[in-house]
């Protein structure tokens, strides 16, 4: 991991350059890895980057959990074989809204004109994701014990924006 992220975030490589250090590492050029064994996939590139046979492919292989990284990288018949599953399916809008948010308390200490340590950003983050999952859990339970991510943002975020207009009076 520590190559990965010198690689990436001060290099500015591509993973290519990961496999051609590591000879065991599997690199397919111009392939999406979606059909590779794995037990966790993390799509965190471009949107619409794992249809019906891929997201099969990741089943049939043995992934357990599916986490998005990006916006909606999953198509619709793919989030479908996810959810049919049971596999922990964490949909971008809550699994990727660290970046959102981490803007959002940017935009707080400059309208405050405050400057917050990295480990109180750090603090405020991770309550934010808790409180995120927490209402996933809340809302997306099934009778089943199976926590459906999707229905729980989706919901989550419907309350928040209904709770937010009653509170100014409009509903």
């Amino acid at each position: 991991m520590a190559y990965v992220k010198e690689l990436k975030n001060v290099e500015r490589g591509r993973i290519k350059e990961y496999a051609e250090e590591y000879p065991n590492a599997v690199y397919h050029a111009g392939e999406r890895p979606w059909h590779e064994k794995a037990d966790i996939a993390l799509p965190c590139a471009t949107q619409n980057e794992i249809n019906g046979e891929q997201a099969q492919a990741l089943i049939d292989n043995g992934v357990i959990a599916v986490a998005e990284g990006a916006n909606m990288p999953s198509l619709p018949e793919a989030i479908k074989i996810f959810q049919d599953a049971k596999i922990l399916y964490a949909p971008g809008k809550a699994s990727n809204a660290g970046g959102v948010s981490v803007s959002g308390l940017e935009m707080s200490q400059n309208s405050e004109r405050l400057s917050w340590t990295s480990k109180e950003v750090d603090d405020y983050l991770k309550r934010i994701m808790n409180d995120i999952h927490e209402n996933c859990v809340k809302y997306g339970t099934q009778a089943d014990g199976y926590i459906n991510y999707v229905k729980g943002a989706n919901v989550a975020g419907f309350m928040k924006v209904a709770n937010a207009m009653m509170a100014q009076g409009i509903v």
